[in-house]
């Protein structure tokens, strides 16, 4: 059996796309999603925890998403786990992580 690398969220954009045009020429959307879950804890006191997932994408689906995603937005999306090391401007080796998008639903509007 092959590996896999695929992730799925539903979440809603903390803020519009940020539009680029790579150095290729490629359209590239980036944002963030936040997902939550929710459950009750051993007192029966309501829980709940939201995580923050960075979003890339590229060419006509990045597109669309400049076009019709904006804060608030309910989306669907589907991608790979990708990271990238970088040296901060601390001198600070650190890891980006994020889902290179590959298919998005928009489920709602902001």
């Amino acid at each position: 059996m092959s590996d896999l690398n695929q992730c799925n969220f539903i979440g809603r954009l903390g803020d519009n796309p940020q539009m680029r045009t790579t150095q290729s020429g490629d359209t590239m959307a980036t944002f963030s999603i936040a997902v939550s879950e929710k459950w009750n804890d051993k007192q029966g006191s309501r829980q709940e925890k939201t995580e923050w997932v960075n979003i890339q994408a590229f060419g006509k689906l990045a597109e669309i998403m400049g076009q019709y995603l904006t804060k608030g937005s309910q989306v669907f999306i589907s991608g790979k786990f990708q990271s990238r090391k970088f040296t901060g401007q601390d001198g600070v080796q650190r890891t980006a992580v994020s889902i290179l998008a590959q298919t998005m639903q928009m489920l709602s509007s902001g």
